[in-house]
C-alpha cells in the first residue's frame, strides 16, 4: 500500500518523506527495531496514530498479511543449498525461489505407491500365502493395512492442522508430542528407514544371486548341504550387500539429483511388474502356464539335477533309468540298491500353476507351519514311509529354511505396508500440502491394500500349495515363484523387482540422513550435533556416513527374514506415536487444534495406536522390548541433557489438563496424615542487585526434600510493580539460577508491594494454587536484629510468625544459616539432636528423618531429648518414648532431662532488666538512628558491667555466633567482645522448667527480690537451698574470691532491689525458662551437628515483640546450628500403616 505523505499540523509545508514515497516497512512480527522518528513517518497519514506506540508489538494487519503471503515453505536443506549456489554465483543478488508445483498425484500418490510396494511383495508374498494359508495371510494383511489406514487418518489430521514444513513424520510428532517424544520417535523412525535400506539391499542381492546370476556367487553352493550351504549363502549376501551399499552411498554422496532422476524409472518398474502379475492371473483362467512340479510320494523334489520327472522311461531299446534314478540309487541299473523311500513311493508330476479356475484355493485355505529342516510336502496326498526310517538324501528335497509361525509372518509382512510417510516427507514441495497429503496418502493406501488383499486371494487360487511354500522356487527350476505367474515372462518380474528394490534402497539412503540432519539441527539431542553439518550445499555428509554404518550392520545379518521384524518395530513405534499425537490433541481440545481434514476421531486414533502396540508384540516381543528401551533411553537422555524447546506440543497440554484434574481433586479435602509432606514456601531476601542473600537456605531446602513435596521460593521487593518490573524479573532469574545450582526442583515467585511487610504477607497468602499450597514456611533468622536499621526487619519477622500461626502453617527458622552445610559437604559422624519440649504434631520427629535421607546428613545419628518436671516419672517417660519411636519406625536414642525446681537467679533479673530498659527506650526516646544505637549500647554495657563487678568468676566465655552479633564500630569492639558472653551455667540440679502460662513462679522465687538481705544472710545453712547463683559461686570460691564479703558488692545488691521489684514477672519467668533450657541444651548438645527445638509463639501483645526476640536469642545462645520449629496445628506423623 502506497503511503502518500502530506503536511502535518506541526510541519512546515515540506513533505516529510524523501525518495520514492515508499517508506521502509517494519517487520510485521514482534520487537521491531525502527526508531521513533521512522515510526512517526511510517504511520503518518494512515489513520493509525492512536496505535502508534504499539506498532512494535502489534503490527499492522496489512504488513502481517504481506509477510505471510510471501512465506516460503522450503526445507532447511534446500535453503542451505540455494544460499550456497547464490553465494557462488552472485552474493548481491538472489535467484527467485520457485513456488512448489507438485500436486497430489506426483507429489504424494506416486511416491507412496513406490515406497509401499517393495521387496516383500515380490520375494515373500507367495511364501506367506503358502505358510499362513489364504485366511491367515488375509488376516495379517487386513490388520497391517488397517493399521496404516488409521495412521494415515491421524497423520492427515495433524498435517492439515497448519503449515507442515519439510521433515514429515518427525516434524509432526515432535511438534505434537514435544521434543522428548519427537526426538525419541524421530531417531526410531531414522533407524527404521536405515534398516529398510538394508532390507532392500538384501532383497536385491537375493534376486541377483538366486534368480539372475547364480554363478556369480563368491562362495559356491554346489555340493554343499545343510548348515554349510546356508553359511555360504549368507556370506555371499554379506559380501555383495556391502559392495552394493558402498555403491549406493557413493551415488547419494555425489548427488541426490541422480537419485531423483531415476525415481520415475524405478516407479515404472514397480507398476509394470504388478500389471504383469495381474495379466498372468487373467491368462491362467484361459491358458495356464506350464510349470510342472516333481513329487516323490508327497515330498517336493529340488528340480535342478534331473530333466525328467520319472524313475524310468520307455524307449525303443526298453526301460531306461533317468537322472532322478541315479540321484537316489547307487547305479543306473534297474537292480541297483536305492533309497528305501524312493523304492516305496511313486514319482508324480503336478502342475505348479493350475489356474484360477482349478479350485486349488480350497487346499490353500488354511496354513501349514514348519520347523526348520522339515520337508515341504503336498497336503492331502499319501506316501509310504516308516516312522523309524531316518531321512536320507535330504538335499534332494525342498526343505523349510526357517521355523515358521503366525507372529513371524506378521513381522516379515509388515514392512511391505510401510512408506505411507513418503507424501508428508515431501510436504515442502507440494503446491497445497493440506489438500494433497490426506487425499494422496489415503488413496495410495487404498490402492496398495487392494493389491495386497487381492494378491493373497489370487495367489492362493492360482498356485499349487507346495510351490507357494517353496520360498526360493527350487521345485520350479529355480524360478521366482511370483515370476512363474507373470505374463509374458518371469524375467519381467525378476528384472523389475531388482530395479525397484535398488531404487527403494537408494531412496532410504537419501531420506534417512536428511531425517537425522533435521533432528540434529533441532538441537534437542546434544550428542547428534555433529550430524547437523554437511557439505556447503547442505548435503548431510556425516549423517550419510553414520547411516551407511548402521545399514551395514543390517547387511551383516544377511537374512531378509531376520531384518524385516527389526524395522517393523521402529516403524510401528513411529506410527503408534502419530496416532497418540492425534488422539491427544483431539481429547485435549486445544484451541489451536483446527485441522482441515474432518474425517477423524480420537477413537480411530486410539484403535490405530492399540493395533500398532499389538503388532509390535505379535511380530517379536523381545524386539518390541528392545525398541521401547531404546526409545525410552533416548527420551530420558533428551529430558536430562537436551535443550529445552517450547513447541506448543500436546504433552504440555496434557500436563496442564492433568494438573488441573489433580488440583481439583486436591480441593476435595486436606491430605491424610500418612500423605503429609512438607510443602515449603522458602522466603529469601535479595540485595540491591537482586542477588540472593541466603543461598544456604536453598541448600537446606534441598536436603529437606526427601519428602518430594512442593517447593516455592519467594522473595519480596519494595515499591510499585510498574517501576520495579525489571528488578522483579532479575530477581526471578536469580532465583531460577540458584535453584538450578542447588538442584532444587520447584517454582519461584517474586512479589512487589509498597512495603516489605505487605509483600511478604502477599507471598504467604497467594502462593500456591488451589489445594496445592504450602503447609510450611522456611525463613532465616533475621541478622543483626538489635541494630536500629534492622528494627523493621525484626518487626516483620515477628508478624510473619503471627501470620503463620493464624494460617495454621508450620514454621521453620534456621539460625546462623551460613553455618549450615552445602549440598556438597558430608558429615561422617555426629548427631542431630531434637529437644522435644511441647508436642507440635510430630514435626520435630519428621524433619530429622527427612534430613537423614539426604547424603549430607545420612551418617548422623538422631537423639531425642525430652524434659521431665519434678512430678514426672522420668523412667516411665523414657520407656514410653522409646515405644512411641519404635511404632513410628524411627531409629533414635532417647534421653529424659530432669529439670528440678530452682529459684530465679540474679543474672535472670539483670538480663530481664536490661531487656526491658532497652525496649522502653526504643519506645519513648525519639533519637536519631546513631544516637539511639549509642544509647542502647551504653545501657547494655553499664548493666552487664555491673553484673561482672558483682560476680567476675561466674562469667564463663561462650563463643557466640558471629552472624547474630550486632556490628559495632572499631572503638566499641573490645567492649562488645567482652559483653558477648554466656550466662553462668549452674548445676543441672538447679534447672527448672517454667511454662509461660501454665506454671506459676515458685513462691521462693517471687519473694526473693523483696526479701531483705543482710551480710549474715549471704551465707546459707548447710541444708538450705541456694537462693542465687552468684551467692553460690562466691561461697564455693570463698577462699579465692572476696566477693561475698565485699561491702561494695552488698551495696550493689541493695541498689538493684527497687528496680527488680518493678520488673514484669511474666518476662522474668520467660527469661528464667530460656536460660535454664539453654543451659541444658548447651550441656547435652554442644557438639551436635544440628539442634532442633520447639519455637515459642509470638506474644499476643505487640508491646512485647522486642522481648520475644531476646528470649529466642537467650534460648539459642552458644549453639552453632539451630532449627527452630513451630508446628502448624495438625498431626504430620502417625504410627499406623
Amino acid at each position: 500500500m502506497l503511503n502518500n505523505l502530506t503536511d502535518t499540523e506541526e510541519g512546515d509545508g515540506v513533505a516529510q518523506n524523501q525518495g520514492d514515497n515508499n517508506p521502509k516497512e517494519s517487520s510485521p512480527f514482534i520487537n521491531s527495531s525502527d526508531a521513533a522518528a521512522e515510526k512517526s513517518q511510517q504511520y503518518d497519514g494512515k489513520h493509525m496514530a492512536l496505535f502508534e506506540e504499539e506498532m512494535d508489538t502489534s503490527p499492522m494487519v496489512s504488513s502481517l498479511l504481506s509477510s505471510l503471503a510471501n512465506y516460503s515453505n522450503l526445507p532447511q536443506g534446500s535453503k542451505d543449498h540455494e544460499e550456497a549456489e547464490n553465494n557462488e554465483a552472485e552474493s548481491s543478488r538472489k535467484k527467485p525461489i520457485k513456488a512448489p508445483q507438485l500436486g497430489t498425484l506426483m507429489g504424494v500418490y506416486m511416491p507412496c505407491i513406490q515406497n509401499i510396494f517393495g521387496v516383500i511383495l515380490f520375494l515373500r508374498m507367495t511364501w506367506l500365502v503358502g505358510i499362513g494359508g489364504i485366511i491367515g495371510t488375509f488376516v495379517i494383511v487386513f490388520m497391517c493395512c488397517t493399521t496404516t489406514m488409521l495412521t494415515a487418518i491421524s497423520m492427515s489430521a495433524i498435517a492439515t492442522n497448519g503449515v507442515v514444513p519439510a521433515g514429515g513424520s518427525y516434524y509432526m510428532i515432535s511438534r505434537s508430542l514435544g521434543p522428548e517424544f519427537g526426538g525419541a520417535v524421530g531417531i526410531c523412525f531414522y533407524l527404521g528407514t536405515t534398516y529398510a535400506g538394508a532390507m532392500y539391499i538384501l532383497g536385491a542381492i537375493e534376486l541377483l544371486l538366486i534368480y539372475i546370476a547364480p554363478k556369480a556367487a563368491i562362495f559356491p553352493l554346489e555340493g554343499l548341504e545343510g548348515a554349510e550351504a546356508e553359511a555360504a549363502l549368507l556370506n555371499n549376501m554379506r559380501v555383495y550387500g556391502t559392495i552394493l551399499l558402498t555403491s549406493m552411498a557413493t551415488v547419494v554422496f555425489v548427488g541426490v539429483k541422480y537419485v531423483n532422476k531415476l525415481a520415475l524409472v524405478f516407479l515404472a518398474c514397480v507398476i509394470l511388474s504388478i500389471l504383469a502379475v495381474y495379466a498372468g492371473v487373467i491368462k491362467t483362467a484361459v491358458d495356464p502356464p506350464v510349470f510342472p512340479v516333481c513329487l516323490l510320494g508327497n515330498r517336493t523334489l529340488v528340480w535342478k539335477s534331473f530333466d525328467v520327472c520319472a524313475k524310468t522311461v520307455e524307449t525303443a531299446n526298453g526301460t531306461v533309468t533317468t537322472q532322478l534314478w541315479r540321484m537316489f540309487c547307487n547305479s543306473s541299473l534297474l537292480n541297483a540298491s536305492c533309497d528305501k523311500y524312493f523304492v516305496n513311493n511313486n514319482v508324480t508330476q503336478v502342475q505348479g500353476i493350475p489356474g484360477v479356475t482349478s479350485g486349488i484355493w480350497t487346499e490353500n485355505l488354511f496354513g501349514t507351519y514348519y520347523d526348520k529342516g522339515d520337508l515341504i510336502e503336498r497336503v492331502n496326498m499319501d506316501s509310504v514311509q516308516d516312522q523309524g526310517d531316518p531321512l536320507t538324501n535330504a538335499n534332494r528335497y525342498v526343505l523349510a529354511d526357517i521355523t515358521s509361525f503366525f507372529t513371524l509372518l506378521v513381522g516379515i509382512y509388515f514392512p511391505s505396508v510401510t512408506g505411507i510417510m513418503a507424501g508428508s516427507n515431501r510436504s515442502g514441495d507440494l503446491r497445497d500440502a493440506q489438500k494433497s497429503i490426506p487425499i494422496g496418502t489415503i488413496a495410495a493406501i487404498t490402492t496398495t491394500s487392494f493389491v495386497y488383499m487381492s494378491s493373497v486371494i489370487l495367489f492362493g487360487a492360482c498356485i499349487e500349495g507346495v510351490v507357494l511354500r517353496d520360498k526360493f522356487g527350487e521345485g520350479v527350476h529355480g524360478n521366482l515363484v511370483i515370476g512363474t505367474l507373470a505374463w509374458p515372462s518371469p524375467w519381467v518380474i525378476v528384472i523389475g523387482s531388482f530395479f525397484s528394490t535398488c531404487g527403494a534402497g537408494l531412496q532410504s539412503l537419501t531420506g534417512a540422513p536428511r531425517l537425522l540432519q533435521a533432528i540434529a539441527k533441532d538441537n534437542i539431542v546434544p550428542a547428534l550435533r555433529i550430524f547437523g553439518h554437511g557439505k556447503a550445499n547442505g548435503e548431510p555428509t556425516w549423517s550419510l556416513l553414520l547411516t551407511a554404518f548402521i545399514c551395514e550392520s543390517g547387511i551383516l545379518i544377511a537374512s531378509l527374514d531376520a531384518v524385516a521384524p527389526i524395522l517393523s518395530m521402529f516403524f510401528l513405534m513411529c506410527y503408534m506415536f502419530v496416532n497418540l499425537a492425534c488422539a491427544l490433541q483431539t481429547l485435549l481440545r486445544t484451541p489451536n487444534w483446527r485441522p482441515r481434514f474432518k474425517f477423524y476421531h480420537w477413537t480411530l486414533s486410539f484403535l490405530g495406536m492399540s493395533l500398532c502396540l499389538t503388532l509390535m508384540f505379535l511380530c517379536s516381543w523381545y524386539y518390541a522390548i528392545v525398541a521401547m528401551v531404546i526409545a525410552g533411553s533416548i527420551y530420558k537422555y533428551i529430558e536430562f541433557a537436551g535443550a529445552e524447546k517450547e513447541w506448543g506440543d500436546g504433552i504440555r497440554g496434557l500436563s496442564l489438563s492433568a494438573a488441573r484434574y489433580a488440583l481439583m481433586r486436591l480441593e476435595e479435602g486436606p491430605p491424610h496424615t500418612k500423605n503429609w509432606r512438607p510443602q515449603l514456601l522458602v522466603l529469601v531476601s535479595t540485595d540491591s542487585e537482586q542477588n540472593i542473600e541466603q543461598p544456604r537456605l536453598l541448600s537446606l531446602t534441598n536436603q529437606l526434600k526427601a519428602g518430594k513435596g512442593l517447593t516455592i521460593v519467594g522473595t519480596a521487593l519494595e515499591g510499585t510493580y510498574l517501576d520495579n518490573y525489571e528488578q522483579a524479573q532479575r530477581a526471578e532469574q536469580a532465583l531460577h539460577k540458584l535453584m538450578e545450582t542447588e538442584k532444587l526442583k520447584g517454582f519461584c515467585q517474586v512479589t512487589v508491594s509498597s512495603n516489605m511487610r505487605d509483600a511478604t504477607s502477599h507471598l504467604l497468602q497467594a502462593s500456591g494454587l488451589g489445594g496445592l499450597k504450602h503447609n510450611a514456611v522456611l525463613v532465616s533468622w533475621p541478622r543483626n536484629w538489635r541494630q536500629g536499621d534492622e528494627h523493621q526487619t525484626c518487626r516483620n519477622f515477628i508478624e510473619l510468625v503471627r501470620e503463620t500461626t493464624a494460617a495454621r502453617l508450620a514454621l521453620l527458622v534456621p539460625k546462623n544459616i551460613s553455618a549450615f552445610p552445602s549440598n556438597g559437604e558430608r558429615f561422617t559422624e555426629g548427631h542431630i539432636d531434637v529437644w522435644w519440649i511441647v508436642h507440635d504434631g510430630g514435626m520435630l520427629m519428621l524433619l530429622p528423618f527427612l534430613l537423614r535421607q539426604h547424603k549430607v546428613w545420612r551418617k548422623c545419628k538422631m537423639r531425642i531429648f525430652t524434659v521431665a518436671q519434678l512430678d514426672d516419672n522420668s523412667i516411665q517417660m523414657k520407656k514410653d518414648l522409646t515405644t512411641f519411636l519404635y511404632h513410628l519406625r524411627i531409629d533414635a536414642m532417647v534421653e529424659v532431662v530432669e529439670m528440678h525446681d530452682s529459684d530465679i537467679s540474679a543474672y535472670t533479673y539483670e538480663k530481664t532488666l536490661v531487656m526491658e530498659q532497652r525496649s522502653q527506650m526504643l519506645k519513648q526516646i525519639n533519637l536519631t538512628k546513631t544516637e539511639r544505637e549509642r544509647e542502647i549500647q551504653s545501657i547494655t554495657d553499664s548493666s552487664r558491667g555491673s553484673i561482672r563487678r558483682k560476680n567476675p568468676a561466674s562469667v564463663t566465655a561462650q563463643p557466640s555466633v558471629s552472624e547474630e552479633t550486632p556490628a559495632v564500630s572499631k572503638e566499641e569492639k573490645p567492649e562488645e567482645e567482652s559483653t558477648s558472653t554466656s550466662p553462668p551455667v549452674p548445676p543441672a540440679a538447679q534447672v527448672q522448667l517454667i511454662h509461660d502460662n501454665t506454671t506459676p513462679a515458685s513462691p521462693a522465687a517471687a519473694a526473693a527480690p523483696a526479701a531483705p538481705l543482710d551480710p549474715a544472710e549471704a551465707t546459707p545453712s548447710p541444708g538450705e537451698q541456694v537462693q542465687m547463683t552468684w551467692t553460690e559461686k562466691c561461697e564455693n570460691e570463698a577462699g579465692q574470691s572476696p566477693c561475698a564479703a565485699t561491702p561494695v558488692g552488698i551495696k550493689d545488691i541493695f541498689n538493684m532491689k527497687p528496680e527488680w521489684e518493678n520488673l514484669n514477672q511474666s518476662n522474668v519467668r520467660r527469661m528464667h525458662t530460656a536460660l535454664r533450657l539453654n543451659e541444658a541444651i548447651i550441656k547435652k548438645s554442644s557438639e551436635a551437628k544440628l539442634v532442633l527445638l520447639n519455637m515459642p509463639g509470638a506474644p499476643k501483645n505487640r508491646s512485647g515483640d522486642d522481648n520475644y526476640m531476646e528470649f529466642l536469642e537467650v534460648l539459642t545462645e552458644g549453639l552453632n546450628r539451630v532449627l527452630l520449629v513451630r508446628g502448624g496445628g495438625r498431626e504430620v506423623i502417625t504410627i499406623y500403616s
